[in-house]
């Protein structure tokens, strides 16, 4: 089925689990992109496809397009799934009609499967790879240990890491051996580390139309300013640097500190975008004017 297909998709599950909580008043095509940290350019595309498949419909509301889920739609993808369920005798099953269906969001919620609890690959990324990005992967690369593999590209690199990123990393005795700007395109291939969750630290690249990663990795926003766009003389420059090293550390050690373990993916998603709500966030600024 279409529907199945659709729903295949990491961010279209989460975008169509968010509408159905939302119904019967449905949420604005902005506000799905907020809460789930999903590109505005990203979301039509998921929006198309589930409208395709059905599961969503739109209409007009003064000047927003809202978005709702269609629980029927639903009902008839479980009836389809238990069609032929328990030898074909479907009636052992708990038919489409039966209450517990009437109303996806009245029931309770299954419980997905949690995140395993295994090391975790993780892929920062920026436009041009040379100082937020960097500066999260080797952070991580330390504070994570063995929990975690830090990688971080960028979508167009300049080729050369910051010489006040290394500076204060090495101050705060982080590592930066290895540290390379590199083109996200190295993460893309099948030969490439499938990466489990992807994070952007600027907005120019959250705005971008990412590669489709192997393995369906979670994702998020975590932008802050861009140390590199300082002015001033260099003891200025280098407190940006600081300061960006700062926001990051704290997002980070509450990323790494989360009970993965005890976490579905919806729940997982919803703290991962927290994070990138604390202090020093960009798009807190975008919000308030």
């Amino acid at each position: 089925m279409l529907a199945l297909s659709a729903l295949a998709q990491a961010t279209r599950l989460d975008v169509f689990r968010l509408l159905v909580a939302h119904e019967p008043e449905g949420l604005a095509a902005g506000e799905v992109a907020r809460r789930l940290a999903v590109p505005a350019n990203t979301l039509s595309a998921h929006l198309a496809i589930l409208a395709r498949a059905g599961l969503i419909n739109a209409a007009r509301h003064s000047r927003s397009i809202v978005y709702r889920a269609r629980p029927e739609r639903l009902h008839a993808l479980v009836g389809f799934l238990v069609e032929d369920c328990c030898g074909g005798h479907a009636e052992l099953c708990p038919p489409p009609s039966a209450p517990a269906f009437r109303h996806p969001v009245a029931r309770p919620r299954h419980k997905e499967t949690p995140m395993p609890d295994r090391a975790f690959n993780v892929l920062f990324l920026c436009t041009g790879n040379t100082a937020r990005s960097i500066m999260a992967e080797s952070i991580l690369r330390k504070d994570g240990a063995d929990r975690f593999r830090a990688f971080s590209a960028g979508s167009q690199p300049k080729g050369a890491v910051n010489p006040f990123a290394l500076k204060v990393l090495a101050a705060d005795d982080y590592p930066t051996d290895d540290l390379r700007s590199k083109s996200w395109s190295e993460f893309a291939g099948p030969d490439a580390p499938v990466m489990d969750f992807v994070f952007t630290v600027c907005d120019n690249a959250a705005g971008e139309t990412c590669p489709v990663w192997p393995g369906q990795p979670m994702t998020a926003h975590w932008g802050i300013e861009d140390p590199a766009a300082a002015t001033g003389n260099d003891v200025m420059v280098e407190r940006a640097f600081v300061t960006a090293l700062r926001y990051l550390k704290n997002r980070i050690s509450v990323f790494t500190a989360l009970p993965f373990a005890s976490l579905d993916r919806l729940a997982l998603g919803s703290k991962l975008r927290d994070i990138g709500r604390m202090e020093g966030a960009t798009h807190r600024k975008a919000e308030l004017t």
